[in-house]
């Protein structure tokens, strides 16, 4: 872990915000290749990992907890496909809310609703942006109905997603980190 003092210094001194700590983890190549081998196949053992790097099983461990700790790794649970489920339309949706309460309660009821993947606070034309799931196109209205009933949205605008050619991935940017660190 590296801290930024350049940017703890510009923090407000005397204030009533909560304490940040600014850091930025660093990794290297052997890193690279534990969280690669470990996303290509997320059920190998420690002892057969360390065979596969070639280094000491307790290194492989040590590793893990690291990135673990420092919140690099965020988890281990299996990926799963919503089309496979049965949910074959993927929409964003940008919600437009009530500034009155501000974006927690309404985010905490988007929680509630299972065809809400995720919710982020956005800059620009609306206030939130949700990537939903539906079985159809009739369904993903019933879905923004949904939405729309929720407390503190006044609007919602949403694209439908006719294909993905680009999934969520995080390697590429994984294994450029420790090139970056030399530039």
């Amino acid at each position: 872990m590296q801290l930024l003092p350049e940017l703890v210094d510009k923090l407000p001194s005397g204030s009533d915000l909560f304490p940040v700590i600014l850091y930025s983890m660093t990794i290297d190549e052997l890193d690279v290749r534990l969280i690669s081998l470990l996303a290509a196949e997320p059920r190998v053992g420690m002892l057969e990992a360390s065979r596969r790097l070639g280094v000491a099983r307790g290194t492989v461990q040590a590793r893990l907890d690291r990135l673990v700790e420092q919140g690099v790794i965020t988890g281990f649970g299996p990926d799963v496909d919503p089309a496979a489920l049965g949910y074959h339309v993927t929409a964003f949706v940008t919600l437009q809310i009530r500034q009155i309460s501000g974006h927690d309660p309404v985010a905490s009821l988007l929680a509630s609703i299972p065809e809400v993947l995720e919710v982020h606070t956005i800059t620009g034309g609306g206030d939130m942006l949700c990537r939903v799931v539906a079985r159809s196109n009739a369904d993903l209205q019933r879905v923004i109905d949904v939405i729309v009933d929720v407390e503190g949205v006044v609007r919602t605008s949403s694209v439908i997603a006719l294909d993905t050619p680009v999934a969520y991935r995080v390697l590429p940017l994984v294994a450029d980190v420790p090139r970056r660190r030399d530039r």
